[in-house]
Protein backbone atom coordinates (compact mmCIF):
# COMPACT_ATOMS: atom_id res chain seq x y z
CA UNK A 1 0.00 0.00 0.00
CA UNK A 2 0.92 3.41 -0.97
CA UNK A 3 1.37 6.14 1.58
CA UNK A 4 1.84 9.88 1.47
CA UNK A 5 3.42 11.66 4.81
CA UNK A 6 2.45 8.80 6.84
CA UNK A 7 -1.16 8.42 5.44
CA UNK A 8 -2.66 5.61 3.27
CA UNK A 9 -3.59 7.07 -0.65
CA UNK A 10 -7.16 5.60 0.14
CA UNK A 11 -7.49 7.08 3.37
CA UNK A 12 -5.83 10.38 1.88
CA UNK A 13 -8.59 9.63 -1.11
CA UNK A 14 -11.58 9.24 1.02
CA UNK A 15 -10.37 12.69 3.22
CA UNK A 16 -10.48 14.55 0.21
CA UNK A 17 -14.01 13.10 -1.22
CA UNK A 18 -15.57 13.62 2.42
CA UNK A 19 -14.17 17.40 2.28
CA UNK A 20 -15.59 17.51 -1.37
CA UNK A 21 -19.03 16.49 -0.74
CA UNK A 22 -18.82 18.66 2.56
CA UNK A 23 -17.88 21.59 0.37
CA UNK A 24 -21.29 20.95 -2.19
CA UNK A 25 -23.61 20.61 0.44
CA UNK A 26 -22.69 23.61 2.25
CA UNK A 27 -22.95 25.37 -1.25
CA UNK A 28 -25.99 23.89 -2.05
CA UNK A 29 -27.59 24.51 1.57
CA UNK A 30 -25.92 28.36 0.79
CA UNK A 31 -28.48 28.38 -2.42
CA UNK A 32 -31.30 26.57 -0.25
CA UNK A 33 -31.09 29.93 1.73
CA UNK A 34 -31.08 32.17 -0.82
CA UNK A 35 -34.49 31.21 -2.71
CA UNK A 36 -35.94 30.79 0.93
CA UNK A 37 -35.25 34.31 1.01
CA UNK A 38 -37.19 35.18 -1.80
CA UNK A 39 -40.04 33.04 -0.85
CA UNK A 40 -39.39 29.19 -3.01
CA UNK A 41 -41.35 26.96 -0.67
CA UNK A 42 -38.95 24.14 -2.87
CA UNK A 43 -36.14 25.75 -1.16
CA UNK A 44 -37.64 25.50 2.20
CA UNK A 45 -38.64 21.90 2.30
CA UNK A 46 -35.38 20.67 0.82
CA UNK A 47 -33.66 22.23 4.24
CA UNK A 48 -36.12 20.93 5.98
CA UNK A 49 -35.65 17.64 5.25
CA UNK A 50 -31.72 17.94 5.23
CA UNK A 51 -31.84 18.82 8.90
CA UNK A 52 -35.36 17.48 10.48
CA UNK A 53 -34.09 13.69 11.88
CA UNK A 54 -31.07 15.51 13.25
CA UNK A 55 -32.83 18.34 15.13
CA UNK A 56 -34.91 16.30 16.07
CA UNK A 57 -32.54 13.33 17.94
CA UNK A 58 -30.69 16.47 19.49
CA UNK A 59 -33.79 17.91 21.17
CA UNK A 60 -34.99 14.28 22.30
CA UNK A 61 -31.11 13.95 23.76
CA UNK A 62 -31.29 17.11 25.63
CA UNK A 63 -35.08 17.24 26.49
CA UNK A 64 -35.38 13.66 27.18
CA UNK A 65 -38.71 13.45 25.98
CA UNK A 66 -39.92 12.97 21.69
CA UNK A 67 -42.88 14.27 21.52
CA UNK A 68 -41.66 17.43 23.06
CA UNK A 69 -38.77 17.42 21.01
CA UNK A 70 -41.32 17.50 17.76
CA UNK A 71 -42.51 20.62 19.03
CA UNK A 72 -39.40 22.27 19.12
CA UNK A 73 -38.18 21.17 16.43
CA UNK A 74 -40.96 22.80 14.43
CA UNK A 75 -40.21 26.09 16.49
CA UNK A 76 -36.91 26.08 15.92
CA UNK A 77 -37.58 25.76 11.82
CA UNK A 78 -40.44 28.40 12.12
CA UNK A 79 -37.92 30.97 14.29
CA UNK A 80 -35.10 29.80 11.82
CA UNK A 81 -37.44 30.61 8.34
CA UNK A 82 -39.12 33.78 9.91
CA UNK A 83 -35.57 35.51 10.82
CA UNK A 84 -33.72 34.19 8.08
CA UNK A 85 -32.70 37.50 6.75
CA UNK A 86 -30.58 37.90 10.19
CA UNK A 87 -28.49 35.16 8.85
CA UNK A 88 -25.09 36.62 7.17
CA UNK A 89 -24.88 34.96 3.97
CA UNK A 90 -20.59 33.43 5.15
CA UNK A 91 -22.40 31.43 7.92
CA UNK A 92 -23.71 27.96 8.06
CA UNK A 93 -27.37 27.62 8.57
CA UNK A 94 -27.53 24.52 10.23
CA UNK A 95 -25.37 25.81 13.24
CA UNK A 96 -27.64 29.10 12.99
CA UNK A 97 -30.81 26.48 13.07
CA UNK A 98 -29.12 24.31 15.79
CA UNK A 99 -28.28 26.87 17.93
CA UNK A 100 -31.89 28.32 18.09
CA UNK A 101 -33.09 24.55 19.00
CA UNK A 102 -30.08 24.63 21.91
CA UNK A 103 -31.47 27.90 23.64
CA UNK A 104 -35.35 26.71 22.92
CA UNK A 105 -34.77 23.79 24.78
CA UNK A 106 -32.25 25.35 27.23
CA UNK A 107 -35.40 27.41 28.01
CA UNK A 108 -38.02 24.85 28.45
CA UNK A 109 -35.33 23.12 30.72
CA UNK A 110 -34.85 25.80 33.00
CA UNK A 111 -38.91 25.88 33.22
CA UNK A 112 -38.95 22.46 33.97
CA UNK A 113 -36.43 22.55 36.62
CA UNK A 114 -39.13 24.07 38.70
CA UNK A 115 -40.58 21.10 38.50
CA UNK A 116 -37.46 18.62 39.35
CA UNK A 117 -38.21 15.59 40.53
CA UNK A 118 -36.49 13.43 42.65
CA UNK A 119 -33.98 11.11 41.24
CA UNK A 120 -35.40 6.97 41.26
CA UNK A 121 -31.99 5.17 42.26
CA UNK A 122 -31.18 2.94 39.35
CA UNK A 123 -31.49 -0.75 39.75
CA UNK A 124 -28.36 -2.93 38.89
CA UNK A 125 -29.69 -4.41 35.60
CA UNK A 126 -28.49 -7.43 33.92
CA UNK A 127 -27.20 -5.58 30.82
CA UNK A 128 -29.39 -4.62 27.62
CA UNK A 129 -29.18 -1.82 25.43
CA UNK A 130 -33.10 -0.69 26.71
CA UNK A 131 -31.80 -0.97 30.33
CA UNK A 132 -28.76 1.04 29.96
CA UNK A 133 -30.23 3.68 28.01
CA UNK A 134 -33.41 4.14 30.13
CA UNK A 135 -30.41 4.37 33.08
CA UNK A 136 -28.37 6.91 30.87
CA UNK A 137 -31.29 9.18 30.19
CA UNK A 138 -32.32 9.11 34.14
CA UNK A 139 -28.38 10.19 35.08
CA UNK A 140 -28.37 13.15 32.22
CA UNK A 141 -31.61 14.45 33.75
CA UNK A 142 -29.87 14.76 36.55
CA UNK A 143 -27.14 16.68 35.50
CA UNK A 144 -27.34 20.52 35.53
CA UNK A 145 -28.37 21.85 31.51
CA UNK A 146 -25.57 23.14 30.55
CA UNK A 147 -23.65 20.07 31.21
CA UNK A 148 -26.09 17.81 29.71
CA UNK A 149 -26.34 20.14 26.43
CA UNK A 150 -22.71 19.98 26.24
CA UNK A 151 -22.57 16.02 26.72
CA UNK A 152 -25.05 15.21 24.69
CA UNK A 153 -23.95 17.91 21.68
CA UNK A 154 -20.33 15.92 21.95
CA UNK A 155 -20.88 12.71 22.64
CA UNK A 156 -24.66 11.67 21.15
CA UNK A 157 -24.70 14.03 18.56
CA UNK A 158 -20.86 13.83 17.94
CA UNK A 159 -20.31 17.34 17.32
CA UNK A 160 -16.79 18.98 17.52
CA UNK A 161 -15.59 21.39 20.02
CA UNK A 162 -15.91 24.15 17.89
CA UNK A 163 -19.56 23.32 16.84
CA UNK A 164 -20.60 22.59 20.21
CA UNK A 165 -18.89 25.97 20.72
CA UNK A 166 -20.88 27.70 18.28
CA UNK A 167 -24.28 26.31 19.02
CA UNK A 168 -23.37 26.87 22.49
CA UNK A 169 -22.23 30.49 21.85
CA UNK A 170 -19.39 30.19 24.57
CA UNK A 171 -15.71 30.16 23.56
CA UNK A 172 -14.01 26.65 22.87
CA UNK A 173 -12.22 26.03 26.65
CA UNK A 174 -15.86 26.59 28.00
CA UNK A 175 -17.28 23.45 26.03
CA UNK A 176 -13.94 21.64 27.31
CA UNK A 177 -14.43 22.71 30.98
CA UNK A 178 -18.21 21.64 31.03
CA UNK A 179 -17.56 18.82 29.11
CA UNK A 180 -14.60 17.53 31.48
CA UNK A 181 -17.24 18.24 34.15
CA UNK A 182 -19.99 16.67 32.71
CA UNK A 183 -18.38 13.07 31.84
CA UNK A 184 -17.13 13.25 36.16
CA UNK A 185 -20.06 13.96 37.40
CA UNK A 186 -21.94 11.54 34.87
CA UNK A 187 -19.21 8.92 35.71
CA UNK A 188 -20.23 9.16 39.63
CA UNK A 189 -23.96 8.85 38.98
CA UNK A 190 -23.17 5.80 36.79
CA UNK A 191 -20.64 3.96 39.67
CA UNK A 192 -23.78 4.59 42.10
CA UNK A 193 -26.96 3.50 40.12
CA UNK A 194 -25.35 0.78 38.22
CA UNK A 195 -21.83 -0.39 40.67
CA UNK A 196 -19.72 -0.15 37.59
Amino acid sequence: MYHVGGISLIALSDLLMTHVFAAEAAAQERQWVGRCRVGDESALACLIARHRNRLVRTATNLLRDRHEAEDVAQEAFLKAFREIGKLRDDRAFSGYLYRICVRLCMDRLRLKRAELVEFDSAQPHCGGNVENRVVIEKLLSQLPAELRTTLVLREMEQLSYEEVAEVMQVPIGTVRSRLHTARERFRKLWIEAVGE
